[in-house]
């Protein structure tokens, strides 16, 4: 059985048909598909960003910069699969930031973006009371420790003064009269040895 050139031409126009519909998803470049935080978006804190992708990325690179360009990652960002994980360095503080990324697809097209969002870090308020009442407690401990050394009026200065006067606190007609005494005494004691 002969087959038509017309059939055989249908046949030939078909198979391109359904190879090209088979070989377009095939070719397809990936994209991304959600990322953390999202495009616009306003967050409080920020510890880490995620991008996912439509199918597995290789070679990413992922930068968190803010309004004057530094850049607030920290280390190099992971890939498992379709997903890019990138750590931020330390807290950041409150205004506009953007995620620039770049990831090459699983065919070697490298494809990039970039994400705009805001940090709006509400606990500013918060660390401000609880220093004061430690600065509060450590003077009333200091304060009776700085008393304990008020002994100086018991210093050598008024032992010293002490024996001064005790030596020479004695008036001199106390003396004169000792020894007055004592001279009456000897003299009497002399002329009473002479009688006999």
């Amino acid at each position: 059985m002969r087959t038509s050139p017309l059939a055989a031409l249908l046949a030939f126009v078909a198979a391109v048909v359904l190879g090209t519909a088979v070989a377009s998803p095939a070719l397809a470049h990936t994209a991304l598909k959600s990322s953390d935080p999202k495009k616009g978006a306003t967050v409080e804190t920020l510890d880490k960003v995620t991008l996912t992708f439509t199918e597995s990325v290789k070679f990413p690179v992922v930068l968190v910069r803010d309004a004057e360009g530094r850049d607030h990652k920290d280390g190099k960002p992971k890939t498992d699969g379709p997903t890019v994980t990138q750590k931020v360095a330390g807290t950041l503080p409150s205004g506009k930031y953007t995620i620039a990324w770049r990831v090459v697809s699983e065919d070697g097209h490298p494809i990039e973006g970039e994400i705009p969002f805001t940090v709006k870090a509400p606990a500013a308020s918060t660390p401000s009371p609880t220093p004061t009442p430690p600065a509060a407690s450590p003077s009333p401990t200091e304060s009776p420790i700085a008393v304990a050394p008020t002994p100086p009026p018991f210093t050598p200065t008024p032992v010293a003064e002490q024996g001064d006067a005790g030596s020479g606190g004695i008036p001199a007609w106390v003396w004169i009269a000792v020894f007055g005494v004592a001279g009456i005494g000897i003299g009497t004691m002399i002329s009473l040895r002479k009688k006999p």
